[in-house]
């Protein structure tokens, strides 16, 4: 049986909606609603998982998953920027976010540059068996794109060309050192 690992978006959060980089808000009443509407779209799996956050835990949740914590998924790490909105560290310090925009070894923030990320992540897809069936796991949209950086072997600068939007699944599957991708699709609740 090949490995299919299924990387889902958490639900909207405020921190989404402000451009504003993550401080561990919950996600907002609407998007856990809309992940129960979704639960039973999803597809029967022998392990889930999901990043430390509130909004990735509590979006497992509202799943239906018994997601186990997995710390290798965290969102990526921009420590001093946390709590601020992109804008508002743009008109502070132009050109750190524009090194870290262009640069993925870059951390200006003093957290981890995407490149550490995208080999974080990996490591975490690399770890998993071959032959573990179906994996879900709810993630954090950089947790994803990281994942794919990884698993196609793109250069990391790819890595803002990635849109992935809450409540998206992204499917990686074969095994570590050769992955296909299926491209986010939304889950969408069942036909009643």
């Amino acid at each position: 049986m090949a490995l299919r690992v299924i990387f889902i978006a958490p639900s909207v959060g405020a921190e989404l909606r402000e451009a504003r980089f993550g401080d561990d808000a919950p996600p907002e009443a609407a998007g856990l609603a809309a992940a129960r509407a979704v639960a039973a779209a999803l597809p029967p799996a022998a392990r889930s998982f999901a990043s430390p956050s509130a909004r990735c835990r509590l979006t497992a949740e509202a799943l239906g998953l018994a997601a186990e914590p997995a710390a290798a998924l965290a969102d990526l790490d921009v420590a001093d920027w946390r709590g601020h909105r992109l804008d508002e560290v743009a008109a502070r310090d132009p050109q750190a976010v524009s090194r870290w925009l262009t640069d993925p070894e870059a951390a200006p923030h003093g957290g981890e540059s995407v490149a550490a990320l995208c080999a974080r992540v990996g490591g975490w897809l690399d770890t998993l068996a071959d032959d573990a069936g179906r994996v879900l796991a709810v993630a954090e949209p950089a947790v994803v794109r990281a994942a794919v950086v990884h698993a196609l072997d793109l250069p990391p600068k790819a890595f803002w060309r990635l849109d992935v939007r809450p409540l998206t699944a992204t499917e990686l599957s074969g095994r570590s050192g050769r992955w296909n991708l299926l491209c986010g699709t939304f889950l969408t609740p069942p036909a009643s």
